[in-house]
């Protein structure tokens, strides 16, 4: 892979109806934040290849409210992805990225912001990028970057939300 984008799901509701975290569903909010972070991500040509989705539900409503703008993107729904932390998400991104262009992970944090900071910090990037994605990667938030034939990463974008509200 060349390029891997982290993409956080969107606002979900507190709590499902089934009281099950797994299924979690997005607030419409969280639906209209993903949509457009999807648009911004093609508008700058940074279209995946392949996404692995988490299987949990406020996941794939992120990946569905996004993916019109992405036509051709490979999808695959992960069950591990699912509250992953940052090594698993790494190491499948790494493993189905062989060969690939653009990897895009959709998943959860902790292990999305903890691998966004690992990837900004192991990039050597500026040590205020570092701390700011550090704060806050906030639902709907997505971190892009390069990957050298070495496997090594370089910043490549942070993307957050715009708050219509």
């Amino acid at each position: 892979m060349d390029r891997l984008i982290l993409f956080r799901h969107g606002k979900a509701e507190p709590d499902s109806a089934s009281g099950d975290d797994f299924e979690r569903r997005l607030e419409p909010r969280g639906v209209r934040e993903s949509a457009a972070m999807g648009e911004s991500l093609a508008d700058l040509g940074m279209r995946p290849d392949l996404a692995l989705v988490s299987a949990a539900t406020r996941t794939r409503e992120t990946w569905a409210a996004a993916e019109t703008v992405f036509p051709g993107a490979e999808v695959r729904f992960e069950k591990d992805l699912y509250l992953a932390d940052a090594g698993s998400i790494r190491q499948a991104a790494e493993r189905a990225g062989r060969g690939r262009g653009t990897v895009m992970v959709v998943g959860h944090n902790p292990g999305l912001q903890e691998l966004a900071v690992d990837l900004l910090t192991e990039g050597k990037a500026p040590p205020a990028l570092i701390a700011r994605a550090a704060r806050n990667f906030p639902p709907g938030a997505a971190a892009v970057f390069l990957i050298d034939n070495k496997g090594r990463p370089a910043f490549d974008g942070l993307f957050y939300p715009e708050r219509g509200e």
